[in-house]
């Protein structure tokens, strides 16, 4: 069984949403992630990191963090 899920992945001054599917299964370490989609979490962080805004919104919704003054 599989549902759906938003991770959310920070580098720097930058975030995004990134859509995931959890996969439950009875027993062993539910819920994970498959593959292509730690694949995706990864690439997104990559991207992220390098300042590659282009690559990054075509793998989830991102946002520039700014600091508030407090």
């Amino acid at each position: 069984m599989t549902r759906k899920s938003v991770k959310l992945v920070r580098e720097g001054k930058f975030a995004a949403e990134v859509s995931v599917e959890l996969i439950e299964e009875q027993g062993g370490w539910s819920p994970y992630l498959s593959t292509a989609d730690a694949t995706k979490l990864d690439d997104m962080r990559r991207a992220l990191r390098d300042g590659d805004l282009v690559a990054a919104t075509k793998l989830g919704r991102v946002f520039e963090l700014t600091p508030l003054a407090g």
